[in-house]
């Protein structure tokens, strides 16, 4: 019943408005946020980094079980310790007009490994001792110590070595050898790219409010939009005539973190009294419509490390009392808990459902709302009990240390509920030093196991990928992790061979 109030504004303010494509041969896409920075060194949100690859070359890919493929290059395995990467001719371009070589793959990553830059991305390079360039086609990694998962650590973008060396300001002006160029950024809402290959002009306009992104939509003043919308608006455009609505399984996880320094979320009675209190298949059908799957772990069953054995915890407010009594909670002493999160409403919404569950069980939540910094610095500072976020773009089992082990507490990581394990620092410690692929799947399945039983934090789900695009639009295939490099392909069904120019 609550749909029909958003779906009843959206007719009121729609009608009578036309809707159809600028003819100006532009492909327009909407977006919740703007980039921060087009300079890949720095970026750090998801639109920066969505946008960036459409930019830029990597020398690594991921296939759709998470494993590393030849982006720019090939490698071969010269010894436990050494990685020879060969390039490629494809793009080798820049857009400057000068050629991708081997020094600017080692001036990339030398960027990154400069302790006086303070690259976030520096840790997970620790164990490169060395680069070399014997020409302009080959780079050499030596290594201090074995990583058979060496090469898919290497997905930086890489930058023109005479642009660093120059400092060019990257972020405004973007060098990049990707299938787009930076065609011009007039306001921090609105930029436009150039596809490389035939000129097609894609404008990526941000919208913050969704309703407004659904009525330009619906208008032909933008032709795509990709998630960022409440499963409410979903719906109201699925039965749309003016439009389409594709969906796909993502991969992004969502979990509720603990904080677990915290004496009450410390407490392992109360963390599975949680899990056991909430029913994650119902906020998924009620919230989401269906648009999402329950997650154990960070990656799915499917990913080369994944842990399909993982059993869920099923619902059961029975047992999630009980365990609350265990711990000494219960009538004339009830659990409270606070939860922070985003100011955006449909994780509020989601908070809220979570509150209603956790009240069925005995737990009392309050729910605490912030604009993103304040939210997103509260949980890096430890200044909570629980919240929610999304990994967005996991593709190596890394993460793992980067966001339990016990040296990655910020900021030397992102193991922000201050996760302390013995056990589980053991097994990715082995995991690192394991000799190949197999054997380091194996300890981070065993690994995974541990945090699940644990509740290092609370797996929730993955969301679906959702795209609405306007029928003129053809050609975008979605990403599981929600990435921007369908725009590669897309193209305008009704084209009249004319390509919009700078």
């Amino acid at each position: 019943m609550r749909r029909a109030p958003a779906a009843l504004l959206l007719a009121a303010l729609l009608a009578g408005c036309g809707g159809s494509a600028p003819p100006d041969g532009v492909i327009r896409f909407g977006l919740a946020v703007p980039p921060k920075h087009l300079d890949p060194r720095f970026a750090s949100d998801a639109t920066s980094e969505r946008i960036n690859r459409l930019l830029y070359r990597r020398l690594v890919e991921f296939d759709e079980q998470g494993r590393p493929v030849p982006g720019l290059a090939t490698w071969e395995v010269v010894s436990p310790t050494h990685y020879r990467f060969r390039l490629g001719e494809a793009g080798r371009d820049f857009t400057d007009g000068s050629r991708l070589t081997a020094a600017d793959v080692a001036a990339t990553y030398g960027y990154i490994l400069d302790p006086r830059n303070a690259s976030s991305h520096r840790a997970q390079f620790a164990q490169i001792a060395r680069i070399e360039t014997p020409d302009a086609d080959h780079v050499d990694f030596l290594l201090s110590a074995p990583d058979p998962l060496f090469p898919a650590y290497l997905a930086e973008c890489i930058l023109p070595a005479a642009a660093i060396a120059e400092q060019r300001d990257l972020s405004t002006r973007p060098v990049g050898s990707g299938p787009f160029r930076l065609l011009d950024w007039p306001e921090p809402s609105r930029l436009r790219l150039q596809r490389r290959a035939d000129g097609q002009v894609v404008e990526l306009a941000a919208v913050k409010d969704p309703s407004v992104r659904v009525m330009k939509l619906l208008r032909g003043e933008v032709q795509m939009l990709q998630n960022d919308l409440s499963p409410e608006l979903v719906d109201y455009l699925a039965a749309h005539h003016a439009v389409e609505v594709e969906t796909r399984p993502g991969r992004n996880f969502a979990y509720l973190g603990f904080n677990l320094e915290d004496p009450v979320t410390a407490d392992p009675l109360v963390r599975r009294a949680l899990a056991h209190a909430l029913d994650r298949d119902a906020l998924l059908r009620h919230l989401f419509r269906g648009r999402g799957r329950t997650a154990e772990s960070i990656f799915p069953p499917d990913h080369w490390a994944g842990a399909p054995g993982l059993v869920p915890y099923a619902h059961d407010p029975a047992l999630a009392r009980a365990l609350l009594a265990a711990a000494g909670y219960g009538p004339g002493h009830p659990l409270r808990l606070t939860m922070k999160t985003s100011t955006d409403p449909f994780r509020i919404r989601v908070a809220t459902a979570m509150q209603a569950q956790l009240a069925a069980a005995g737990i009392e939540l309050a729910i605490r709302s912030y604009d993103w910094g304040t939210f997103f610095g509260d949980i890096k500072n430890g200044r909570f009990q629980l919240y929610g976020l999304t990994w967005i773009g996991v593709h190596t089992p890394d993460i793992f240390r980067y966001a339990f082990h016990s040296a990655a507490i910020p900021p030397n990581g992102a193991n922000r509920g201050r996760y302390r394990d013995v056990e589980a620092d053991r097994l990715m410690d082995q995991a690192a030093a394991a000799p190949d692929l197999e054997t380091q799947a194996r300890l981070y399945r065993a690994l995974q196991g541990r945090l699940h039983r644990e509740l290092a934090c609370l797996p929730l789900w993955y969301e679906s990928q959702v795209l609405i695009r306007r029928p003129e639009v053809v050609g975008y295939a979605l990403a599981a992790d929600g990435n921007y490099d369908g725009l590669e392909q897309v193209r305008l069904a009704r084209d009249d061979g004319a390509r919009a120019r700078p």
